[in-house]
Formats: C-alpha cells, sequence, structure tokens
C-alpha cells in the first residue's frame, strides 16, 4: 500500500465545526464591517472634535494669560475698564462684551464721574444688585459657557443681535460678587459646555482683584484731590481740570465757562454761631451747588468760602444761567447752623469764558487769566451789594 503524504505546516489547520458555526454568514459579515467601519468613523469625528476643542482651549489659556498681564498692569479705574470691555473683545475675536458691575453705594460710579468724558466707562452696566436685573448670577460661581436665550441674556448683554453662544465669567473675590463678564459670539460653538472654564475663572478672578486695587488707587489720588470738609474737589484738582477742559476746548473749537463764587457775609457766621456752623454751612453750600451742575461740570471748594465751577463747552448764556439757578439754590432754603437755629445764604458769584485761540497755547497762562477774569467779576457783585451775579464782559484768549 502506499504511504500516507505527510502533512505541510503551511497548511491551514482544521477548522474547529463549533468554530466554522460561530461565523455570520456572507451578508451578516459585511453588515458587521459596515457597522464597524461606521463606529471608526464617529470615533475619528469624536476624536477630531477633541483636538479642535483642546486647541482652543490652549488658544483660550494662551490669550487669556497675556489679558491678565494687561489687566495687572493697569494704571487707573477708566483705563481698567476699558481693556476689560475693549481690549478683550479685541484680544478674544469677540462679537460683544459687555460689564455688569455691582456698585451698591455709587462709589465706582462718582469715582468715574471725575474722569473725562472719554474715559473707558460708558457701555459698563452699574447696578445697586444683580437679583433685579437676572437673579441666576448670584449664585453663579464658576463660568458658564453655552447658547445665547434673548429671555435669560439680554438684560446682561444688550447689544445682543445675532449672537448665539455666550459665556458668564463671576467677577469673585471670595465670597463677594462684584460682578460679571460677558462674552458675546455668532458662532453657536464658541462657547460650549465642554469648554475648559479653568482659564475664564482665574480671568473671572485677576479681574475682581484688580477692579478692587483700581478702586482703592481711585480712593487715594480722589482724598488728594478732594477737600475733606465739603467732599467737593479741591483747588489743586480745579487747577488740572481747568488746563485740561481748555485743552480739549482749543481742540474742538469750544468755549470754558467758569464761575467764581463767594458766601456773603461768612465772617459774621462764624463769629456768631461758632466755626462749626460755618462748616455747616460751606457743606450745605457746597451739596447744593453740586445739585445744579451737569455730570460733566466741575465743581470745587477753591479755598476758605469761596468756591469754583468749570463749565465744559459753556458759553456765557449757560453760565449766566448756572449762576442764577445756584444763586436762588443756596438763598431758598435757611440753613440750620445749630438746633432751632436757622440762617438765610446769599452768594455774590462772578461768570467768565474763554474762547478758543489759534497756534500754540499756553494752558497754565490762559487757565489763570480766566480765573481771574471771573474773581474781578465776582468782586464786582460784591461792590453792588452782594447777593448777585457779575458776568465779565470781556472774552478771554
Amino acid at each position: 500500500m502506499p504511504k500516507a503524504r505527510a502533512e505541510s505546516s503551511t497548511d491551514p489547520a482544521p477548522l474547529d465545526r463549533a468554530a466554522a458555526e460561530s461565523l455570520p454568514p456572507g451578508d451578516a459579515r459585511e453588515d458587521r464591517l459596515v457597522r464597524l467601519e461606521r463606529e471608526n468613523l464617529e470615533l475619528e469625528i469624536r476624536l477630531q472634535d477633541l483636538i479642535e476643542a483642546a486647541a482652543r482651549n490652549d488658544e483660550v489659556r494662551r490669550k487669556t494669560q497675556e489679558r491678565e498681564l494687561a489687566l495687572l498692569r493697569a494704571s487707573s479705574l477708566p483705563l481698567l475698564i476699558e481693556l476689560l470691555q475693549t481690549g478683550l473683545k479685541k484680544s478674544f475675536n469677540l462679537d460683544a462684551v459687555s460689564l455688569v458691575l455691582q456698585d451698591p453705594h455709587h462709589e465706582m460710579r462718582h469715582l468715574l464721574a471725575g474722569e473725562p468724558a472719554s474715559s473707558g466707562a460708558r457701555g459698563v452696566l452699574f447696578v445697586d444688585s444683580l437679583t433685579p436685573l437676572a437673579p441666576q448670577l448670584e449664585e453663579l460661581d464658576r463660568p458658564w459657557f453655552g447658547p445665547f436665550r434673548d429671555v435669560e441674556h439680554m438684560q446682561v448683554m444688550p447689544q445682543s443681535r445675532g449672537l448665539a453662544s455666550l459665556a458668564l465669567v463671576p467677577l469673585r473675590r471670595g465670597e463677594h460678587l462684584d460682578g460679571v463678564l460677558v462674552f458675546g459670539s455668532r458662532d453657536p460653538r464658541r462657547f460650549t459646555p465642554d469648554l475648559a472654564s479653568d482659564y475664564m475663572a482665574h480671568l473671572g478672578i485677576i479681574a475682581a482683584i484688580c477692579l478692587e486695587n483700581a478702586v482703592n488707587r481711585a480712593r487715594l489720588v480722589r482724598s488728594g484731590l478732594t477737600d475733606f470738609l465739603t467732599g467737593f474737589h479741591n483747588r489743586r484738582y480745579m487747577h488740572a481740570r481747568l488746563r485740561e477742559e481748555l485743552s480739549r476746548a482749543q481742540r474742538d473749537k469750544r468755549t470754558v465757562a467758569c464761575l467764581m463764587i463767594d458766601v456773603d457775609h461768612f465772617k459774621r457766621i462764624n463769629d456768631a454761631h461758632g466755626h462749626l456752623a460755618g462748616d455747616s454751612v460751606l457743606r450745605e453750600v457746597a451739596r447744593r451747588i453740586d445739585g445744579e451742575i451737569r455730570t460733566s461740570d466741575t465743581g470745587a471748594r477753591f479755598g476758605g468760602d469761596e468756591f469754583a465751577v468749570v463749565l465744559p463747552g459753556g458759553n456765557v448764556r449757560e453760565a449766566e444761567a448756572l449762576a442764577k439757578r445756584v444763586l436762588a439754590t443756596v438763598s431758598r432754603m435757611p440753613v440750620l447752623v445749630s438746633p432751632g437755629v436757622a440762617v438765610t445764604i446769599t452768594l455774590s458769584i462772578g461768570v467768565a469764558v474763554a474762547g478758543p485761540v489759534a497756534g500754540a497755547l499756553d494752558l497754565q497762562a490762559l487757565s489763570e487769566r480766566l480765573m481771574t477774569e471771573a474773581d474781578a467779576a465776582l468782586y464786582r457783585s460784591k461792590s453792588a451789594g452782594r447777593n448777585r451775579v457779575t458776568v465779565s464782559a470781556t472774552v478771554v484768549t
């Protein structure tokens, strides 16, 4: 009998019967391959989404660090607010930025009121409390990312036209919420819940600390430029502000008006009722003057019983009208100087106006000429019997 041929080592191993029976038929194998390919494609898409999200997070981290350094270098409250709004909008390539600040005692608004009108505070939403505006913000302890919804977000983002996604960044110092920084984008994928929030949370903390520091610096500056008795600006501030307004007026070809105000017979009040009574009179006169001037005007205690007001862009007619209102307001109601004792206060007021000058200009000299002219008009009021307004006929140039 012929010998059986030896099996080659390259021949396939005999297929186990059970394994063979477990293989799906041809159509089923094709369906399984299609399903695996589809799952693989979905995983690839998900991986690409994660890579893009990581890239976005890295870009946000880099830009956030750059902006934090800029915020820390801000030298004033208006500059800091400008950086928080315009700076972040440009840096992050955003379609809209809104800054909502809690200012229950109006301190920030008062600190900013003395700054030039061109400061970056325009557009800030100052609120006494966030609760009436958007109650949910009070509980915001970390950044929120998601779709823009008119009903929920319009109050904190007035420039909402066309926005699709939003970031709400709380400005927190410990348990205290100073406000909310709101970023808006027309891209619905710009701010999504999977975006890392750590960097934005850190930005919010840095911004809150910078705000606190800027407010403290503004307080210190104001204390050096404020009369401690009346709360009005002092003479030093008035000189600086007058030069600033004259410079702006020369560029814009406008006028600047100045009122010099003196309390009539103030020495008699001190002699008859004491210096504390005199202090009460000065505080009340300052308060009543402040109630008549515009936000853009600057009032100051010039020294002793003398006050001054600068009206940017004010002409002779407007300055005279303001002077008459101040005169009437101060004299209308007696001032209580001691229990049961009230005195009627009258004023002598001088008004002068500086006009635009062509060519180079010595602002210091011009400001001194303007105040001298207003002071001369004041003394003409005194010489004419007090309790009156005198307007200089000379336009100072």
